[in-house]
């Protein structure tokens, strides 16, 4: 979870995983390495805070026979926009910028694999599993920080709950899930798993 990687504060056992983890990819052979982390963080009492969510972007909803995952995901990112412009602005950095691409040619790359024709990994030192990986953690870095801006002082489970559920880049990411279970591409098949999409969202599709 994007400024969560450890988890909730006050959990050192997870905490003590995850690193452990972490330091088992050095032993790796080669690399790199993309990995499955297995274990969900555990619930915490911010769970409660769900409730409090105010969110004053009302997305506007394409008709589900539409089929433009993509176009939808880009109106969203324009709505997004001026939040995420005002989280930059207060904080000074930004955790968006793993490609070295701008937002809306990010969500083309990944809307581009909804089609015929995935765009190739735009840079030649990465595999496309590797490329499509991070133009997805962007994706959700700007959806994220930009929520993180609105009012209500939501708790990143908020935030993560909102995500998954409410919007149009988590219907791109779980088509894309399905899209990288089927390749042959073996860069591509660990996103089908749970690289890109958690366990506890991969037991009942975003609503």
């Amino acid at each position: 979870m994007l400024g969560r990687p450890f988890g909730a504060p006050n959990e050192p056992g997870f905490q003590r995983k995850v690193l452990l983890a972490l330091l088992n990819l050095f032993v790796r052979p080669s690399g790199p390495v993309l990995d499955d982390f297995p274990h969900e963080a555990p619930a915490t009492a911010e769970n409660a805070a769900e409730a409090a969510f105010a969110c004053p972007v009302n997305f506007v909803r394409m008709q589900a026979d539409d089929g433009d995952l993509t176009a939808a995901m880009q109106c969203e990112i324009a709505q997004l926009a001026p939040w995420y412009d005002l989280a930059l602005k207060r904080r000074g950095r930004t955790t968006y910028g793993l490609t070295g691409k701008d937002i809306a040619a990010a969500a083309s790359y990944a809307g581009s694999y909804l089609g015929t024709t995935p765009e190739p990994p735009y840079a030649a030192d990465i595999t496309a599993g590797a490329a499509l990986k991070r133009v997805c953690d962007d994706l959700k870095a700007y959806y994220y920080e930009a929520v993180a801006a609105q009012p209500g002082n939501l708790s990143a489970v908020a935030i993560e709950h909102w995500f998954w559920r409410e919007t149009a880049a988590a219907k791109v990411f779980l088509a894309i899930q399905q899209v990288c279970l089927r390749s042959a591409d073996v860069s591509l098949q660990p996103l089908g798993k749970t690289s890109l999409v958690p366990r506890s969202v991969l037991g009942g599709p975003a609503k």
